[in-house]
């Protein structure tokens, strides 16, 4: 049985200070309580649909999330289409969002303009999706601070700043810093998204028989999944036990050089990181995980979102009202 999306109290967690921003302004979970009462149900009514037909709906809203976080805040700026008219250069052409699939949100705008026409902003769809995503593998609930607004423009050459799994460790703590994220908790935290949805090819062969950080093993099952000359589009699973499950197990699977993409087994195989110890916690515990997972997903939420009378509420997630 899939697990209720209901937003239950598993963790109840206020909204922290916004990050990056000039001023104090708080984001809480309460925002639509009054406008739109039945706004999780909506949600994940058309997720749990969604899921029966696509098991990666949840992976691909949290990578949709934190590729839109990382430029220029949870604006939900990844979401606009090329549109010459208004100066908009899509985000989602860029090198790395070019495999994003953002449709689920034009269903889940639709429905919700349905039922809250002008209400619901897409970067909290982008944000409240992802929670119940999350809960619906199996991992864990929390109530989502919301308030955000969209952008009326977006910047693809910003997109520089969203993690690369080719990044060097040093780099890849630089861009968590750089939007006032932690290096190390919020790092591992974040990356342990990676417990389920896939990754292509062309994102880890480098490493297949080169990489002493890889287990040979491993390796050697990865080579028929992505052999030379092969589909680089081929896809494989980020979380090799429990592909699909929301879980602490990608964290064993560094444990055991068995980290698909190089950036996510740096966190264990980069010597005297302070990340190593945070793998091996996260790897005992599965609570330890899911409680720090929590914090992290809405201190990334809360990284500088358009608020009060900034920006706009979109009608079409594509493009600007």
């Amino acid at each position: 049985m899939m697990p209720s999306f209901r937003m239950t109290t598993t963790f109840v967690l206020l909204a922290g200070m916004i990050l990056g921003g000039s001023k104090a302004q708080q984001l809480i979970p309460t925002f639509y309580g009054n406008t739109c009462p039945n706004l999780t149900t909506i949600v994940g009514g058309v997720l749990q649909q969604a899921v029966q037909s696509d098991i990666r709906i949840g992976a691909k809203l949290i990578r949709a999330h934190f590729h839109d976080c990382m430029v220029d805040g949870c604006d939900g700026s990844l979401l606009l289409d090329n549109d010459a008219a208004n100066g908009i250069v899509s985000e989602k052409d860029a090198t790395p969002n070019q495999t994003i699939d953002v449709d689920i949100v034009d269903d889940i705008k639709t429905a919700l303009e349905n039922a809250c026409p002008g209400l619901v902003s897409c970067a909290d769809i982008l944000a409240l999706g992802s929670q119940i995503g999350v809960s619906l593998a199996g991992g864990p609930t929390w109530q989502v601070p919301l308030g955000r607004r969209d952008s009326r423009t977006a910047n693809q050459d910003g997109t520089s700043a969203i993690p690369s799994p080719f990044d060097d460790f040093s780099v890849l703590q630089r861009k968590f810093r750089d939007v006032g994220l932690d290096d190390s908790t919020d790092l591992v935290a974040l990356s342990g998204a990676h417990t389920f949805g896939r990754a292509q090819c062309q994102t880890f062969s480098s490493r297949i028989g080169t990489d002493p950080t890889l287990d040979p093993t491993f390796s050697d099952v990865l080579a028929q999944i992505c052999p030379q000359g092969g589909n680089v589009n081929a896809l494989a699973n980020l979380d090799s036990s429990t592909a699909d499950d929301f879980d602490n197990n990608y964290y064993t699977n560094l444990q055991n050089n068995r980290g698909l993409l190089q950036t996510d087994q740096s966190l264990f195989s980069t010597t005297k990181a302070s990340t190593v110890a945070i793998v091996n916690r996260f790897a005992g515990s599965q609570r330890n995980f899911f409680d720090a997972f929590v914090q992290s997903m809405i201190n990334m939420g809360n990284i500088s979102p358009l608020t009060g009378s900034n920006g706009e509420i979109r009608a079409n997630c594509r493009r600007i009202n």
